[in-house]
C-alpha cells in the first residue's frame, strides 16, 4: 500500500515491475482520454474554485517530486483513481497539468477533481511503462482508455509427461509444462480443431485418472480418434510419432505433413492394403478440414504474428486483431476499448496494444495500422515482458499492408455493426421505460433466476444488461446456503436478493460505482414479487423498480404477464419489438441459472470420496487410483493394503482407513 505522507517511492530494481506488472501503456505526452458517460449520467460541474484547488493540490506535490522516470496517480476525494500516467520526468510531466489554460477541457475537469496524487519512481522509462500498464489493467481509472473486455485466449495444448501425452484445449495461465499452440479467437475454434487433430493424428484427451484405470478402450478408440494406448494398442515410440506430426502440424508444417500421408497412403494402396490406405485419407481429409477454416493466409506472413488495426468514427474506436501462427490465420477479434470521444484513433491504438499485452505474450511480428507515440519505447517494453524480440512495424506496401488493409476493413465494418446495435438497444431500452414507467431508459437491468432439481445443487443466478448489451462480467451465480429454502422459489429468491443488495449496500452506499440497476427483473410471477419486495423494505430499499415476468398459459412464449406493485399484472402486444427484448433477458438468465446448476451438479457427481480426506492430495489419490483402479477399491482396502501403496505410510494409511471406517 503506497503511504501518502511520502509520495514518492523507489522500485529498487528492474525485476520488480516485470514479476509485478505487464505491457506498457501509452506515451505521457498526451494523457490519455476517459471512457464517454452513460447517456443520461450527468457530469460533475467544473468550477473555478475546484479547478484551483485541484492546481494548488498538485504544486503541493511538485515540491518533493524529482527529475527521474515514474508512475503517477491523481485520485478523488473518495480514493477512486481518476488517472494513471506515466512519465520519463515526473517533476516536468506533472507540472503540465499546472498550465490549465493549455488542457483540453477533459483535462480540466480531471484536474478539478483531484485531492491527491500518489507516485512511484523507477529506473528507466521503460519500467514506468509496464508499471502503468498493470495499474491501469487493476484500477480501470475513468480518465484512461480502457480495454474492458480481455478475456483470456484458448490454447490448443500438448502435454509431455509421461509416454502418452493428451492432446487438451487450454485456457488462462500457461505454467504447466507442456507444447502450447495458438492463442486461437475462440473457443470453438479451438474445439474444431481438436476434433479433426484426433482424426488425423490420434491423440487421446482423456484425463490421466481415467487413463491409469481403463480395461478395454473407449469409445474414442472406436470412432478412430485414438490409438488406445491405455490398453496397449500402440507403443510408446509409435505414440511419440503420432505427437510429433501433430506439433509439427501445429507449428505451420502442415504441407510437409500432408505430403507424407499421401505417400504413406499410395504406398499402402500400392501393397493392396486399402484398409490402412482409407484410414490416411480419413486423415488427410481431417487436415485439410482444418486448413479449410483457415481461409485468409497471406504470402507475407510465414511466422507468428499479430494484426492489430483501428477504425475510429462518431466518438468510438474498433479494433480488430488477428492471430497468425505458423503462417495459419487463427482467428480475429474485435473491441471496443472505452474513451473520450475526443481521443485520436493513435493514442486510443497505443493503449490498446499497451494493455492488451499485459498478460500475453506478443509475437515476434505485431502488424498496426497506424504510426503510434513514442512507438520505439512500446516495442521495448513488448520485448521486455515477452523475452524476446517483438518487432512493431506499420507496413505501407506489399503483402503486409494488404493484411493491415484487411484488418481495418474489418474494423469499419464491426464498428457499424456496433452502431447499428447500439441504436436499436437505445431503442429498445427507452421502450423499456415507457412499458414500465422509469423516468429514462435503463443503464443496469438485473435479471435473477433459481435452478434446482428437487431441491438438489439449489443455485440462484443474475444476469446484467444495459447500452451495449449484456455485461457478462458482471454475471454472477449464488450457491443456496440455507437448506430450509432449497427447492423453495419464493425463499431462494429472497436469499438471492438479500445477500446480492446487502452487500451493495454495505460496499456501495452511494452508488457511485454504477453497479446499481435501475430495473430488477424477476423470473416469475406474484409471488416472486412479494418475496423480493419484502427483501427491498427490509433493506430500506425503495427507489429501484421491480419487475416480475411469468410465462402465460402453457408456457407460452408471446403471452408472459407482467406483474409490478401498484399495477394489474399486464401484457405487452406479441410483436412487440420490446416483448422479444424482456423474453431474451430472461432467457438469458434462464440459461446462466441452468448451466451453473449443471455445472455444480456435474461437479458433485464426479468428485471422489478421498477428496474429504484431510492431508491427500492430488498426488497420493493418482497413486492409490493406480494401485486399487477406483475409489471404492481404496475404500474396502486393509491397512495393510494401504500401506503398500508408494508414498503411503503409516499413518497416512490410517487416517484413510479411519475415514472409511468410523466405527473401526
Amino acid at each position: 500500500m503506497v503511504d501518502r505522507r511520502h509520495p514518492v517511492h523507489d522500485i529498487p530494481a528492474m525485476a520488480d515491475p516485470l514479476t509485478e506488472t505487464g505491457i506498457p501503456a501509452p506515451a505521457d505526452t498526451a494523457p490519455l482520454a476517459p471512457p464517454p458517460p452513460a447517456p443520461d449520467t450527468p457530469r460533475p460541474r467544473r468550477r473555478p474554485a475546484d479547478l484551483a484547488r485541484g492546481v494548488e493540490v498538485i504544486r503541493d506535490h511538485l515540491k518533493t517530486l524529482p527529475a527521474t522516470p515514474g508512475v503517477y496517480r491523481m485520485l478523488a476525494g473518495d480514493g477512486a483513481v481518476l488517472y494513471v500516467g506515466k512519465a520519463k520526468n515526473l517533476k516536468r510531466r506533472v507540472f503540465n497539468y499546472t498550465q490549465v489554460n493549455r488542457l483540453p477541457v477533459r483535462l480540466q475537469r480531471m484536474v478539478s477533481e483531484t485531492e491527491t496524487m500518489e507516485f512511484v519512481t523507477t529506473h528507466t522509462e521503460v519500467e514506468a511503462l509496464l508499471l502503468e500498464s498493470n495499474l491501469i489493467k487493476r484500477l480501470m481509472p475513468r480518465y484512461n482508455v480502457l480495454l474492458r473486455d480481455d478475456k483470456s485466449f484458448p490454447y490448443i495444448m500438448i502435454t509431455k509427461e509421461g509416454d502418452y501425452p493428451q492432446l487438451l484445449k487450454h485456457r488462462g495461465s500457461r505454467t504447466k509444462d507442456a507444447w502450447y499452440f495458438g492463442p486461437f479467437a475462440s473457443g470453438a475454434a479451438v474445439t474444431r480443431t481438436i476434433t479433426a487433430l484426433q482424426r488425423a493424428f490420434m491423440l487421446r484427451n482423456c484425463a490421466d485418472t481415467v487413463f491409469s484405470t481403463r480395461t478395454r478402450p473407449c469409445l474414442q478408440h472406436q470412432i478412430k480418434r485414438c490409438t488406445a494406448p491405455c490398453v496397449g494398442r500402440v507403443s510408446p515410440a509409435d505414440y511419440r510419432a503420432q505427437v510429433d506430426q501433430a506439433r509439427a502440424f501445429l507449428s505451420g508444417r502442415s504441407s510437409d505433413i500432408q505430403g507424407e500421408m499421401a505417400r504413406a497412403m499410395a504406398a499402402a494402396a500400392e501393397a493392396l492394403n486399402f484398409e490402412t490406405a482409407a484410414q490416411y485419407r480419413d486423415r488427410i481429409r481431417a487436415l485439410t478440414a482444418i486448413q479449410a477454416h483457415q481461409d485468409i493466409n497471406f504470402e507475407g506472413v510465414v511466422e507468428d504474428a499479430d494484426v492489430i488495426a483501428a477504425y475510429a468514427d462518431g466518438g468510438s474506436t474498433c479494433v480488430q486483431v488477428f492471430f497468425f501462427r505458423g503462417g495459419r490465420n487463427y482467428g480475429n477479434r474485435a473491441y471496443f476499448p472505452g474513451h473520450d470521444k475526443a481521443a485520436e484513433v493513435e493514442e486510443v491504438l497505443a493503449a490498446f496494444v499497451a494493455q492488451f499485452y499485459e498478460n500475453k505474450t506478443a509475437p515476434g511480428l505485431v502488424l498496426v495500422s497506424h504510426d503510434l507515440p513514442e512507438h520505439d519505447l512500446l516495442a521495448e517494453a513488448l520485448a521486455v515482458r515477452a523475452g524476446h524480440r517483438v518487432e512493431l512495424a506499420v507496413p505501407k506496401r506489399g503483402d503486409k499492408r494488404r493484411i493491415v488493409e484487411h484488418a481495418l476493413t474489418n474494423a469499419r465494418e464491426a464498428h457499424g455493426r456496433r452502431l447499428a446495435e447500439s441504436a436499436s438497444q437505445a431503442r429498445l431500452l427507452h421502450g423499456v421505460a415507457e412499458v414500465f414507467g422509469l423516468d429514462g431508459p435503463p443503464q443496469r437491468i438485473e435479471v435473477y433466476d433459481n435452478s434446482h432439481v428437487q431441491g438438489a445443487f439449489s443455485i440462484g443466478a443474475m444476469i446484467v444488461a444495459g447500452p451495449d448489451g449484456f455485461v457478462k462480467n458482471a454475471y454472477r451465480k449464488f450457491n443456496i446456503r440455507d437448506e430450509d429454502a432449497a427447492g423453495d422459489d419464493y425463499a431462494m429468491m429472497r436469499e438471492v436478493l438479500s445477500r446480492r443488495f446487502g452487500r451493495a449496500l454495505k460496499e456501495d452506499p452511494d452508488r457511485a460505482r454504477g453497479t446499481w440497476p435501475d430495473l430488477v427483473l424477476i423470473d416469475g410471477g406474484q409471488g416472486q414479487l412479494n418475496a423480493v419486495r419484502d427483501v427491498f423494505a427490509e433493506l430500506g430499499i425503495d427507489d429501484v423498480t421491480l419487475v416480475a415476468i411469468a410465462k402465460g398459459p402453457d408456457r407460452d412464449a408471446g403471452r408472459e404477464r407482467f406483474f409490478m406493485d401498484g399495477r394489474a399484472p399486464f401484457q405487452l402486444e406479441p410483436r412487440d419489438p420490446v416483448l422479444y427484448f424482456l423474453q431474451r433477458l430472461r432467457d438469458e438468465a434462464h440459461r446462466f441459472a441452468i448451466g451453473t446448476h449443471r455445472a455444480r451438479r456435474a461437479k458433485a457427481i464426479g468428485a471422489s470420496p478421498m477428496d474429504e480426506i484431510p492431508g491427500i492430495g492430488p498426488a497420493r489419490k493418482k497413486a492409490l487410483l493406480h494401485h486399487f483402479g477406483s475409489a471404492r477399491a481404496v475404500s474396502r482396502a486393509g491397512l495393510a493394503d494401504l500401506e503398500a501403496v508408494d508414498g503411503i505410510n503409516r499413518a497416512v494409511a490410517k487416517k484413510i482407513y479411519d475415514h472409511f471406517h468410523p466405527d473401526g
